[in-house]
């Protein structure tokens, strides 16, 4: 990248930091005793007509039950949307406007993993926006009015959506994948119920743990972090490397899921307010182009991308690595970092993650390339500032010979 646009690209994050201490940032009211609560946050906030967005298999494995029964036995009258898809499309969005405006909906409770969640924060927008199109909204701070209550209910332990601005749709027609950064999007509840997450595939279970290490980490070596954030990313990635091989290898095991909720929700805490990096960028170039799962690709990509920013994190990756315990404090950072990283790739094939990209092809990177730059540069604090085709060599990385 040229002297000219790292100057900007920097400008442009300093000032994004400097504005924290004044920006509206808040963090959504965190409820670790399941479901059983959500009658009265309705009711406590006059309302009765909840719309319920979540996806196909969720319904069909009857994790929904609970809450559904919950809700009817309090007299609330559901609405429930179940069309998610795993790269949620502006169409989702639209069919769940219509059926919020057809059924006179007063509230979204996103049940789900991120895909899911997004779309319910997506849908927010378009209501408190009914003449914008979600692709207007795109950026920073575009949704500016307040969205119906949002209340999150996290099915997966990873996306960290359930406490974040973000929501992440892909162009029903371009195939391009997007974000919409805006404050009124948090949810005003984060609801953790361990009991809906011990039925998940071991996959996801894997891919979604490593997403929520890749938001930790990502917002830990920027440079736009606060002494909260800080914390937050310490916290969780402490958590993750304490109980994700539990998850995967016992799922009914309550300490571990609960502490794989809680990691998800502070990394989302964190790098809502300290971004994220190259890591998310590409991740979302293959998710939209090729509908790769966006915790498999961040799984994949992070290991990548540590290694790339090179010395240049090797003191943060130490920190990190002191924090959850894979290191003492008395060994040298290259050594700490690269023992972290090692931990990411031992994590990844046990899981049986594989380090490469199969639906990647090489005519590709060019484009892929372009629509990640477009979104991290200026926005990423990365550690190291890269052009769109200094990002290429991600992609060739990660790409099947």
């Amino acid at each position: 990248m040229n002297i000219f646009n790292k100057i900007y690209c920097r400008a442009f994050q300093f000032s994004l930091w400097a504005a924290y201490p004044f920006l509206p940032y808040r963090e959504p009211e965190m409820i670790d005793e399941g479901v059983e609560g959500i009658a009265d946050i309705l009711f406590d906030n006059n309302l009765s007509r909840p719309i319920v967005i979540t996806d196909s298999t969720i319904y069909s494995l009857g994790l929904l039950d609970n809450l559904i029964a919950k809700l009817k036995s309090e007299g609330i009258k559901i609405t429930i949307y179940k069309d998610v898809v795993a790269n949620p499309t502006t169409k989702n969005v639209q069919d769940a406007l219509d059926l919020y405006k057809k059924n006179s909906c007063d509230s979204i409770i996103g049940f789900g993993g991120g895909s899911s969640l997004d779309t319910a924060k997506a849908l927010g927008a378009r209501i408190a926006y009914p003449n914008k199109s979600l692709g207007k909204m795109k950026g920073i701070l575009k949704v500016l009015r307040r969205i119906p209550l949002l209340i999150a209910i996290p099915t997966t332990s990873g996306t960290g959506s359930e406490a974040t601005l973000a929501a992440v749709i892909v162009d029903s027609e371009t195939r391009h994948k997007y974000a919409i950064n805006s404050f009124p999007l948090i949810p005003r509840y984060a609801v953790l119920d361990w009991k809906v997450t011990k039925g998940l595939p071991k996959s996801i279970t894997a891919t979604t743990g490593m997403d929520a290490l890749t938001h930790a980490v990502e917002s830990y070596i920027g440079k736009s972090n606060h002494k909260k954030t800080k914390l937050d990313a310490k916290r969780a990635t402490r958590l993750i490397f304490r109980h994700i091989e539990t998850c995967f290898n016992d799922p009914g095991n309550e300490r571990a899921r609960l502490g794989m909720l809680k990691a998800s929700y502070y990394a989302g805490c964190a790098f809502t307010r300290s971004y994220v990096g190259y890591v998310h960028a590409v991740a979302h170039s293959l998710g939209g182009e090729y509908n790769v799962p966006h915790g498999l690709a961040n799984a994949i990509i992070l290991p990548h991308v540590l290694e790339i920013y090179g010395s240049a994190i090797s003191g943060k990756l130490k920190k990190l690595a002191v924090a959850a315990k894979l290191c003492s404090e008395d060994i040298p950072e290259d050594d700490a970092a690269k023992i972290f990283i090692s931990r990411i790739k031992e994590l990844n094939r046990s899981f049986g993650i594989p380090d490469k990209v199969k639906e990647l092809r090489q005519e590709d990177i060019e484009k892929l390339s372009k629509h990640a730059s477009r979104e991290a540069n200026p926005l990423y604090p990365v550690p190291i500032l890269m052009s769109r085709k200094e990002m290429e060599k991600i992609y060739y990385r990660i790409l099947e010979e």
